[in-house]
């Protein structure tokens, strides 16, 4: 099944998953720290100026007790608290402590709050920045103390603090993303090892095994899994054996059948016409029998789970030169390039075989080989065969690999083989690690070919 494009896979689902809930955690932990800090630094600056407002309130009415004292005088004597300045006002007139600071700065409705006999505060944002105005009524000396203060560090220390708090945020979301590209890891591992011996097995390797795990987790699906493939294997031996053992028993029979069709043949003359024509059909059969034998212990073979072969350098445009020559076919057929370039590792005598098969097949289908080329292509070396048929439908290019397939046409009917060539072909490239498949030819016909990895030099 192939991948749906746009779509995470399972890693990176769990990274996003991770990485998205510690940016949740941090964005709510942020927010809550950035809030109480701002609410307690703000609460304390109130706090500390209200007190300062009331102590300046004190000092005036002392002051203002004593006959012919002036509140612009008094004014002059306050301490103001930190960068705070101070507004006074007295009846319709206005007192400050700074030309910077005056009555429009005072908002009106704290103005209210005070003409109604009760102390206030107030943040109000002017075009300086933030301002704290703290308002304390004298009421026995007719006066009114405002205490103005700017939080200008204070919204910079805020500022700093959000800073930190979203780089610690963005800290602690890259570090949930690598926690979970480790999980996810972690967590799919065994997913890949499955994949990868699924993989090996497919490709006939029915020793692979999953190897013990101490996880309680994964310590039922490592046995499963490995009972799956134990069985699998027996049952593709059992199934390799009993052709073997079929193909084997058959031998004796024919062997016999085609010695007795050999002495028929030697007075074909003195046979009658029809008892002529009977023996020739029964050549044919034995000889088709005898090949599709042939082929079935080949492919039993190839079917045990744990054969081997022979892996040797192999020269294919030597070997393909070998096989032109020795099945009596002209050896101008063959284009191939330097020799060094064609080598590749595997089986001489299977590889000979596919070759083999793929000129039979040329013969049988196509009218003959009109060409064979062998030739270096990205890291492989292609054994190319093409015919003088009508070629191979599209629909049918992959078809005629599997197993008992033979060319579509009830006239091919009475050709010796049982449509196990190609099979044999396709079973002895994948098992080198290549591929063999069917295009058209530039000839007219159809080219087959039969692609293997190439050897390193």
């Amino acid at each position: 099944m192939r991948p749906v494009p746009g779509r995470r896979g399972l890693r990176g689902r769990i990274v996003v998953g991770f990485a998205a809930s510690t940016l949740l955690v941090s964005a709510v932990l942020v927010t809550t720290t950035w809030l109480l800090a701002r609410s307690f630094l703000v609460e304390q600056r109130e706090q500390a100026l209200t007190q300062q407002a009331f102590a300046d309130a004190e000092v005036l009415r002392t002051r203002l007790a004593a006959a012919g004292v002036d509140v612009g005088a008094v004014l002059g004597e306050l301490v103001p608290f930190g960068d705070a300045e101070v507004v006074v006002r007295s009846g319709d007139d206005w007192y400050s402590s700074s030309l910077e600071v005056g009555r429009r700065d005072v908002p009106a409705g704290l103005r209210q709050v005070v003409a109604d006999g009760a102390a206030g505060a107030q943040r109000v944002d002017t075009a300086d920045g933030p301002r704290l105005v703290v308002a304390v009524p004298v009421v026995s000396a007719g006066v009114e103390v405002y205490e103005i203060a700017p939080l200008d560090d204070l919204a910079a220390l805020l500022g700093t603090l959000g800073v930190v708090l979203g780089a610690g945020a963005g800290v602690a979301t890259l570090a949930g993303a690598g926690f979970g590209a480790w999980a996810s890891r972690r967590a799919v591992s065994p997913l890949e090892q499955v994949a990868g011996a699924a993989t090996r097995i497919a490709g006939g390797e029915l020793s692979t095994r999953l190897p013990p795990t101490d996880d309680p987790d994964l310590v039922g699906i490592v046995a499963a899994f490995n009972s799956m493939v134990d069985a699998l294997a027996a049952r593709i031996s059992r199934d390799a054996r009993f052709v073997g053992d079929v193909s084997h028993e058959l031998r004796s029979p024919l062997t016999s059948l085609t010695t007795s069709v050999e002495v028929l043949a030697t007075r074909r003359e003195e046979l009658p016409p029809r008892a002529q024509q009977a023996l020739a059909l029964v050549e044919g059969q034995v000889t088709r029998l005898r090949v599709t034998l042939d082929d079935l212990l080949e492919l039993a073979w190839m079917d045990g789970a744990d054969h081997g072969h022979d892996v040797v350098p192999v020269p294919m445009a030597a070997l393909v030169r070998e096989v032109l020559e020795g099945t009596g076919r002209p050896v101008d057929l063959l284009e191939a390039g330097p020799g060094e370039g064609s080598t590749v590792l595997g089986d001489k005598s299977r590889l000979e075989r596919a070759v083999r098969n793929l000129l039979d097949n040329a013969d049988r289908y196509g009218g003959g080989p009109e060409r064979v080329a062998v030739r270096r292509c990205e890291g492989s070396v292609e054994v190319t065969v093409d015919d003088a048929g009508p070629g191979v439908a599209p629909l049918d290019r992959e078809r005629i690999f599997e197993r008992f397939a033979r060319a579509p046409g009830s006239a091919r009917r009475s050709l010796p083989g049982a449509g196990l060539g190609l099979a044999i072909v396709a079973e002895t490239a994948a098992q080198h690690g290549g591929a063999a498949w069917c295009e058209a030819s530039p000839c007219g016909g159809a080219r087959f070919v039969l692609s293997l990895p190439a050897a390193r030099s």
